[in-house]
């Protein structure tokens, strides 16, 4: 028996009640719907996404939820994104509806800018699915990338306890491709760092950081591996680290195919120009989706920017992106 059959079997254990679907009424606003609750769930299948819209684990998982919503959405399944933002910029909904639209998602998203809906379903991660049954009653959860047949499992069984009728056992097929494709985990050596001070690790320039402070950096004639240093006149913050004047760079030495800036312009509706190196080249074929081979590309929104996706072999490699015009805001660099 495989697995597949053996999640259906008759036999199979059940699948445990963890609690019941919380109130959404802590969110804030929603997108693609009026406001939810259980009760007018009730009878329906729900999905529960934790989600922020920088955030390289879900955008992974994406094209999954994406998948599952549209394939199930007239069998009686509701799918909903809870948009719990990470970084501060996140906390507009200007921005988080234009990336809902970028991503081209037409389920409803709760506004969770409070943290209300978080706290209610006493979350920590993500993303995080929870899966709720037709009564009402969370019957699974998982959190972080992965797991995806068990999650459809889960899906199609619950909506064949619904009574749904034939939902069937296969399961969907996704094309991940740009930022959703999945991570080269064999490969990867650079865990997620931020480039704000209260969270940063691994500031190689000479002095260390000056928090909140206009300083100028230089960055260290070697670096180590997972460190980075800022050349130019920066100001560290909290959260964002800021370039004060044109010409500031920043390094890091990575082990990875693919390398993402969290990044955008500290003034809304400017626009600031980079070019990024590797190794002091070019990336040419090792460009990412929001640079052209010879490493240039434009700031213009706050978002995760794909700068580097490797073809192989991959090393340990240096890594540069050198803004033009001053204004840029550096978050967080991830890796896949």
């Amino acid at each position: 028996m495989n697995r597949l059959t053996g999640f259906f079997a008759s036999g199979a254990a059940p699948l445990p009640v963890e609690g019941e679907l919380p109130p959404l009424g802590a969110a804030t606003g929603w997108l693609n719907s009026p406001p939810l609750t259980p009760a007018e769930l009730r009878g329906k299948v729900v999905v529960v996404d934790f989600c922020t819209y920088t955030c390289i684990n879900w955008l992974r998982q994406l094209p999954y939820v994406r998948a599952w919503a549209e394939r199930y959405k007239d069998r009686g399944l509701v799918t909903i994104g809870v948009h719990t933002p990470e970084f501060s910029f996140e906390k507009d909904v200007d921005n988080v509806r234009r990336a809902v639209e970028e991503m081209r998602l037409d389920y409803p998203i709760a506004i969770d800018s409070d943290y209300g809906v978080w706290t209610a379903f006493d979350n920590q991660y993500w993303p995080a699915l929870y899966f709720v049954d037709a009564e009402g009653h969370i019957r699974h959860h998982h959190f972080g990338e992965g797991a995806y047949e068990e999650s459809e499992m889960v899906i199609q069984r619950l909506l064949a306890e619904a009574g749904r009728g034939e939902v069937g056992h296969d399961l969907v097929s996704v094309d991940a491709r740009g930022i959703e494709a999945p991570a080269d985990w064999g490969s990867l050596k650079s865990p997620e760092n931020y480039v704000g001070y209260e969270r940063t690790e691994n500031f190689a320039s000479p002095g260390g950081a000056a928090p909140s402070e206009h300083q100028v950096y230089t960055v260290p004639a070697e670096l180590g591996l997972n460190h980075w240093g800022l050349s130019g006149d920066w100001t560290v913050g909290r959260e964002a680290t800021r370039l004060n004047e044109a010409d500031g760079s920043i390094a890091y030495r990575f082990h990875a195919r693919d390398l993402h800036l969290v990044m955008g312009p500290a003034a809304k509706g400017t626009s600031v120009g980079f070019r990024v190196l590797v190794d002091g080249q070019p990336p040419e074929a090792a460009h990412g989706a929001d640079v052209d081979d010879g490493g240039n590309g434009t700031v213009t929104n706050q978002r995760t920017y794909q700068l580097i996706r490797q073809p192989g072999p991959i090393a340990d490699r240096t890594f540069e992106i050198a803004f033009l015009d001053a204004g840029a805001e550096a978050y967080a660099f991830t890796f896949g």
